[in-house]
């Protein structure tokens, strides 16, 4: 298999992991989840490495292992982790209709792409409507769950999937640039982990559609 088939069905893996972080039952799972999904990102910035012979990739897979596989995580485990998740909070979308529109999301994302005429992507394609279809469906996980902590990882998905975009069109950008990519995660996530707190200490609920009782 060359880098370029490699590139393109690791890409599909990020879809099948967005789906699993989505339905997953609990932080635990769903950061463990979260954690396997980056680790594919790794791969597919390694797999692009060496098809492009852009050694600045190795950073960027460096820094986003650290950062995305590891720290994050971690983060999402230990703030979040001890918060009681005891409350039924199920999403707007069921597992069916969620998978249904992940297809819909995706189908639409590789036609908006198929007419890019860009060099570094003609044979990429694949992997760059996955990437922007990847980064839809971590929008669609933030509109369609009611529990803040699946919003956290919606983000964490659109994140992925900007980051997946940014290597396929930018792959030669400059490390310092790369990593500084890698690492706006950590720090948005902590300041989403603090607000979470706060607000699980204020109402005693994970359920946005408490968030009502903010208002002035």
């Amino acid at each position: 298999m060359n880098g370029t088939l490699m590139v393109n069905g690791l890409a599909g893996l990020l879809i099948v992991t967005s789906l699993l972080v989505t339905g997953a039952r609990n932080t635990a799972q769903a950061a463990r989840l979260y954690a396997l999904q980056s680790f594919v990102l790794v791969l597919i910035f390694l797999a692009l490495a060496v098809s492009h012979d852009a050694h600045e990739l190795y950073w960027w897979g460096v820094s986003a292992f650290i950062t995305k596989v590891v720290l994050v995580p971690v983060i999402m485990l230990r703030a979040l982790g001890p918060l009681p998740q005891t409350e039924e909070l199920p999403g707007v979308l069921g597992p069916a209709w969620l998978v249904l529109v992940a297809a819909v999301i995706v189908g639409l994302s590789c036609y908006a792409v198929s007419s890019v005429q860009l060099a570094v992507v003609a044979q990429l394609k694949p992997a760059l409507g996955v990437s922007l279809g990847h980064f839809l469906l971590g929008l669609v996980c933030i509109v369609s769950q009611r529990n803040i902590l699946k919003q956290v990882f919606g983000y964490c998905l659109m994140e992925n999937g900007a980051h997946l975009t940014l290597a396929l069109l930018a792959y030669k950008a400059p490390e310092l640039v790369e990593i500084g990519i890698a690492t706006d995660a950590v720090f948005a996530v902590l300041i989403m982990v603090v607000l979470v707190r706060k607000i699980h200490h204020t109402l005693h609920t994970l359920d946005v559609r408490q968030l009502t009782a903010l208002k002035g």
